[in-house]
Protein backbone atom coordinates (compact mmCIF):
# COMPACT_ATOMS: atom_id res chain seq x y z
CA UNK A 1 0.00 0.00 0.00
CA UNK A 2 1.36 3.11 -0.87
CA UNK A 3 0.50 6.37 1.22
CA UNK A 4 1.32 10.03 0.73
CA UNK A 5 1.37 12.56 3.44
CA UNK A 6 1.07 16.43 2.38
CA UNK A 7 3.45 18.72 5.08
CA UNK A 8 1.52 21.50 6.09
CA UNK A 9 2.66 24.66 8.29
CA UNK A 10 2.81 23.07 11.65
CA UNK A 11 5.08 20.25 10.50
CA UNK A 12 7.24 21.81 8.02
CA UNK A 13 11.36 22.89 8.88
CA UNK A 14 12.11 19.31 10.54
CA UNK A 15 14.05 16.63 9.57
CA UNK A 16 12.25 14.23 7.93
CA UNK A 17 13.15 10.99 10.27
CA UNK A 18 12.28 13.21 13.05
CA UNK A 19 8.59 13.78 11.27
CA UNK A 20 8.37 10.41 10.79
CA UNK A 21 9.05 9.32 14.52
CA UNK A 22 6.40 11.98 15.61
CA UNK A 23 3.56 9.98 13.97
CA UNK A 24 4.52 7.17 13.65
CA UNK A 25 5.53 5.22 17.21
CA UNK A 26 7.08 2.25 16.21
CA UNK A 27 9.79 3.19 14.09
CA UNK A 28 13.42 3.38 15.01
CA UNK A 29 15.81 5.00 13.35
CA UNK A 30 17.41 2.11 12.31
CA UNK A 31 14.16 1.33 10.12
CA UNK A 32 13.73 4.72 8.97
CA UNK A 33 17.60 5.08 7.71
CA UNK A 34 17.30 1.55 5.69
CA UNK A 35 13.48 2.63 4.18
CA UNK A 36 15.18 5.62 2.99
CA UNK A 37 18.41 3.54 1.31
CA UNK A 38 15.70 1.70 -0.55
CA UNK A 39 13.30 4.15 -1.79
CA UNK A 40 10.62 3.07 0.42
CA UNK A 41 9.87 6.21 1.69
CA UNK A 42 10.46 9.50 -0.92
CA UNK A 43 10.65 13.36 -0.66
CA UNK A 44 8.78 14.70 -2.98
CA UNK A 45 9.57 11.75 -5.55
CA UNK A 46 12.87 11.20 -4.65
CA UNK A 47 15.76 9.58 -3.00
CA UNK A 48 16.55 11.56 0.60
CA UNK A 49 18.61 11.40 3.40
CA UNK A 50 17.57 11.60 7.04
CA UNK A 51 18.49 14.90 8.55
CA UNK A 52 16.59 16.19 5.04
CA UNK A 53 14.45 19.09 6.61
CA UNK A 54 10.97 19.31 5.36
CA UNK A 55 8.92 22.34 3.71
CA UNK A 56 5.37 23.21 3.91
CA UNK A 57 3.81 21.21 0.92
CA UNK A 58 6.86 18.44 0.41
CA UNK A 59 5.09 15.15 -0.19
CA UNK A 60 6.05 12.36 1.84
CA UNK A 61 5.78 9.00 -0.49
CA UNK A 62 5.31 5.72 1.46
CA UNK A 63 5.73 2.87 -0.75
CA UNK A 64 5.81 0.08 2.03
CA UNK A 65 2.85 1.13 4.50
CA UNK A 66 0.70 -0.61 6.55
CA UNK A 67 -1.44 -0.10 9.82
CA UNK A 68 0.88 -2.43 11.43
CA UNK A 69 3.91 -1.22 10.76
CA UNK A 70 3.49 2.21 10.48
CA UNK A 71 1.25 2.70 13.42
CA UNK A 72 -0.15 6.16 14.61
CA UNK A 73 1.85 7.89 17.29
CA UNK A 74 -0.37 7.84 20.48
CA UNK A 75 0.14 10.36 23.14
CA UNK A 76 0.23 8.78 26.80
CA UNK A 77 -2.17 10.91 28.68
CA UNK A 78 -1.33 11.56 32.01
CA UNK A 79 -3.62 10.17 34.36
CA UNK A 80 -2.40 12.65 37.45
CA UNK A 81 -5.38 14.68 38.46
CA UNK A 82 -4.53 18.53 38.90
CA UNK A 83 -6.55 19.87 41.44
CA UNK A 84 -8.86 22.54 40.25
CA UNK A 85 -7.19 25.52 42.50
CA UNK A 86 -4.00 25.15 40.52
CA UNK A 87 -5.58 25.04 36.63
CA UNK A 88 -7.40 28.26 38.47
CA UNK A 89 -4.17 29.90 39.39
CA UNK A 90 -2.79 29.08 35.77
CA UNK A 91 -5.55 30.49 34.05
CA UNK A 92 -5.05 33.70 36.01
CA UNK A 93 -1.66 33.78 35.52
CA UNK A 94 -1.91 34.12 31.79
CA UNK A 95 -0.93 37.65 30.51
CA UNK A 96 -0.78 37.00 26.66
CA UNK A 97 -2.50 34.44 24.60
CA UNK A 98 -3.03 33.58 20.73
CA UNK A 99 -3.31 30.91 18.78
CA UNK A 100 0.18 29.57 18.69
CA UNK A 101 1.51 30.30 22.30
CA UNK A 102 1.04 32.28 25.78
CA UNK A 103 2.97 33.63 28.40
CA UNK A 104 2.34 33.16 31.73
CA UNK A 105 3.54 35.38 35.02
CA UNK A 106 4.63 31.99 36.76
CA UNK A 107 4.57 32.18 40.29
CA UNK A 108 7.59 31.39 42.88
CA UNK A 109 6.87 27.51 44.75
CA UNK A 110 6.04 26.13 41.61
CA UNK A 111 8.81 23.86 39.08
CA UNK A 112 8.71 24.47 35.23
CA UNK A 113 9.39 20.98 34.72
CA UNK A 114 9.07 17.56 36.76
CA UNK A 115 12.52 16.13 38.72
CA UNK A 116 12.82 14.43 41.27
CA UNK A 117 10.45 14.81 44.19
CA UNK A 118 8.66 17.04 41.85
CA UNK A 119 4.83 15.64 41.00
CA UNK A 120 3.13 18.67 40.15
CA UNK A 121 4.84 21.53 37.87
CA UNK A 122 3.83 24.03 35.09
CA UNK A 123 4.61 21.36 32.18
CA UNK A 124 2.20 18.95 34.29
CA UNK A 125 -0.35 21.41 34.05
CA UNK A 126 -0.09 22.27 30.59
CA UNK A 127 0.09 18.65 29.24
CA UNK A 128 -3.32 17.91 31.13
CA UNK A 129 -4.63 20.72 29.07
CA UNK A 130 -3.25 20.04 25.47
CA UNK A 131 -0.79 17.44 25.33
CA UNK A 132 0.67 19.96 22.14
CA UNK A 133 2.01 22.40 24.86
CA UNK A 134 5.64 22.64 25.17
CA UNK A 135 7.58 24.65 27.34
CA UNK A 136 10.03 26.77 25.49
CA UNK A 137 12.44 27.70 28.18
CA UNK A 138 12.22 27.32 32.50
CA UNK A 139 12.63 28.91 35.43
CA UNK A 140 13.99 28.07 38.91
CA UNK A 141 10.91 27.21 41.37
CA UNK A 142 11.48 29.96 43.43
CA UNK A 143 11.56 32.46 41.12
CA UNK A 144 8.84 34.37 39.68
CA UNK A 145 7.82 36.47 36.34
CA UNK A 146 7.32 35.22 32.78
CA UNK A 147 7.48 32.25 31.09
CA UNK A 148 6.41 31.24 27.17
CA UNK A 149 4.34 28.54 26.08
CA UNK A 150 4.26 26.78 22.99
CA UNK A 151 0.92 25.45 21.64
CA UNK A 152 2.21 23.78 18.77
CA UNK A 153 5.47 22.21 16.94
CA UNK A 154 5.60 24.99 14.60
CA UNK A 155 6.46 27.62 17.38
CA UNK A 156 7.58 25.32 19.55
CA UNK A 157 10.78 25.75 17.27
CA UNK A 158 10.54 29.41 16.03
CA UNK A 159 10.93 30.01 20.09
CA UNK A 160 13.58 27.50 20.35
CA UNK A 161 15.54 29.53 17.52
CA UNK A 162 14.93 32.76 19.14
CA UNK A 163 16.51 31.05 22.45
CA UNK A 164 19.55 29.58 20.46
CA UNK A 165 19.75 32.86 18.41
CA UNK A 166 20.17 35.38 21.33
CA UNK A 167 17.26 37.15 19.45
CA UNK A 168 14.85 37.23 22.74
CA UNK A 169 15.62 39.88 25.76
CA UNK A 170 14.89 38.90 29.04
CA UNK A 171 15.05 41.44 31.69
CA UNK A 172 15.31 40.18 35.51
CA UNK A 173 14.78 42.39 38.58
CA UNK A 174 16.49 40.85 41.90
CA UNK A 175 16.19 42.75 45.62
CA UNK A 176 20.10 41.78 46.84
CA UNK A 177 22.12 42.16 49.86
CA UNK A 178 24.65 44.79 50.04
CA UNK A 179 25.92 46.62 46.75
CA UNK A 180 27.96 46.03 43.57
CA UNK A 181 31.11 47.84 43.06
CA UNK A 182 30.15 49.00 39.44
CA UNK A 183 26.34 50.53 39.15
CA UNK A 184 26.51 48.97 36.02
CA UNK A 185 28.73 46.49 33.82
CA UNK A 186 28.72 43.16 31.72
CA UNK A 187 30.09 40.01 34.02
CA UNK A 188 31.88 37.30 32.05
CA UNK A 189 31.87 34.35 34.39
CA UNK A 190 32.67 30.71 33.96
CA UNK A 191 29.84 28.57 35.68
CA UNK A 192 30.43 24.65 36.24
CA UNK A 193 26.87 22.41 35.86
CA UNK A 194 26.30 19.16 37.35
CA UNK A 195 29.10 17.34 35.09
CA UNK A 196 31.03 19.53 35.92
CA UNK A 197 31.77 21.34 32.52
CA UNK A 198 32.74 24.55 32.57
CA UNK A 199 29.95 26.78 30.71
CA UNK A 200 31.23 30.01 29.78
CA UNK A 201 28.05 32.85 30.66
CA UNK A 202 27.81 36.66 29.90
CA UNK A 203 25.10 39.02 31.60
CA UNK A 204 24.59 42.35 32.29
CA UNK A 205 23.50 44.18 35.34
CA UNK A 206 22.33 47.71 36.50
CA UNK A 207 21.87 48.87 40.20
CA UNK A 208 18.66 50.86 39.55
CA UNK A 209 18.62 51.76 43.24
CA UNK A 210 19.77 51.23 46.77
CA UNK A 211 18.71 51.99 50.05
CA UNK A 212 18.85 50.35 53.62
CA UNK A 213 22.36 48.19 52.48
CA UNK A 214 20.04 46.63 49.76
CA UNK A 215 19.54 46.77 45.99
CA UNK A 216 17.63 46.59 43.51
CA UNK A 217 19.57 45.58 40.11
CA UNK A 218 18.33 44.53 36.82
CA UNK A 219 19.65 41.81 35.14
CA UNK A 220 20.44 41.22 31.29
CA UNK A 221 21.21 37.15 30.67
CA UNK A 222 23.20 36.97 27.31
CA UNK A 223 23.30 33.45 27.50
CA UNK A 224 20.44 31.01 29.84
CA UNK A 225 22.37 28.95 31.67
CA UNK A 226 20.92 27.28 35.32
CA UNK A 227 21.43 29.34 38.08
CA UNK A 228 23.29 32.07 35.93
CA UNK A 229 21.84 35.36 37.88
CA UNK A 230 21.96 33.61 41.38
CA UNK A 231 25.85 33.10 41.00
CA UNK A 232 26.39 36.06 39.46
CA UNK A 233 24.88 38.16 42.16
CA UNK A 234 26.69 35.88 44.69
CA UNK A 235 29.85 36.86 42.82
CA UNK A 236 29.38 40.43 42.62
CA UNK A 237 28.82 40.32 46.60
CA UNK A 238 25.36 40.99 46.59
CA UNK A 239 23.06 38.00 46.70
CA UNK A 240 20.02 37.72 45.81
CA UNK A 241 17.40 37.96 49.10
CA UNK A 242 15.79 34.75 49.95
CA UNK A 243 18.37 32.60 48.07
CA UNK A 244 18.93 29.30 50.49
CA UNK A 245 21.55 27.98 48.09
CA UNK A 246 23.71 31.15 47.28
CA UNK A 247 23.01 34.00 49.77
CA UNK A 248 25.01 32.94 52.83
CA UNK A 249 22.74 35.49 55.21
CA UNK A 250 20.58 32.73 57.26
CA UNK A 251 17.65 35.99 58.23
CA UNK A 252 16.82 36.10 54.71
CA UNK A 253 16.01 32.40 54.16
CA UNK A 254 12.74 33.41 55.57
CA UNK A 255 11.92 34.96 53.00
CA UNK A 256 11.13 34.30 49.08
CA UNK A 257 13.57 34.44 46.38
CA UNK A 258 13.55 38.02 45.08
CA UNK A 259 14.19 37.35 41.64
CA UNK A 260 11.42 37.96 38.89
CA UNK A 261 11.45 37.60 35.26
CA UNK A 262 10.35 41.01 34.43
CA UNK A 263 10.26 41.64 30.87
CA UNK A 264 10.28 39.88 27.53
CA UNK A 265 11.35 41.22 23.99
CA UNK A 266 11.04 39.35 20.56
CA UNK A 267 10.43 39.39 17.43
CA UNK A 268 8.15 36.30 15.83
CA UNK A 269 6.67 36.48 12.47
CA UNK A 270 6.71 40.16 11.84
CA UNK A 271 5.49 40.84 14.88
CA UNK A 272 6.88 42.57 17.78
CA UNK A 273 5.98 41.82 21.80
CA UNK A 274 7.12 43.10 25.00
CA UNK A 275 5.55 42.00 27.61
CA UNK A 276 5.86 42.67 31.77
CA UNK A 277 5.12 41.00 34.41
CA UNK A 278 3.36 42.26 37.53
CA UNK A 279 5.61 41.72 40.57
CA UNK A 280 4.43 40.17 43.15
CA UNK A 281 3.29 41.41 46.30
CA UNK A 282 6.17 40.01 48.47
CA UNK A 283 8.66 41.63 46.37
CA UNK A 284 6.55 44.77 46.35
CA UNK A 285 6.46 44.61 49.92
CA UNK A 286 10.17 43.78 50.61
CA UNK A 287 10.96 47.31 48.33
CA UNK A 288 8.78 49.00 50.79
CA UNK A 289 9.84 48.04 54.04
CA UNK A 290 14.00 48.64 52.71
CA UNK A 291 12.04 52.33 51.27
CA UNK A 292 13.69 51.35 47.85
CA UNK A 293 11.98 53.62 44.99
CA UNK A 294 10.86 51.37 41.61
CA UNK A 295 9.39 52.26 38.76
CA UNK A 296 8.28 50.16 36.22
CA UNK A 297 8.59 52.84 33.64
CA UNK A 298 12.60 53.71 33.44
CA UNK A 299 13.42 49.82 32.81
Amino acid sequence: MIKTLIIDDSSADQRIDRFLKRNFQNLSQSFIEKNLRKKNILLNKHLTKSNQIIKVDDKITIKNFSEEIYQKFERKKSNLTINKSLITNFKKSILYENDNFLIIDKWSGIASQGGSNIIISIDTIIKNISENYNLVHRLDKETSGLMIIAKNLKYTRLFGKLFKSQKLKKTYLAICDGMPKLKESYVDLNIKNNSDKVIKTQTFYKNLSYNNKTSLIKFEPQTGKKHQLRIVAKNLGCPIVGDIKYNLNSNKHKENLKLNAFMLEFDIEDNQFKITSSIPKDFTDYLKFKDIKFNSKTI
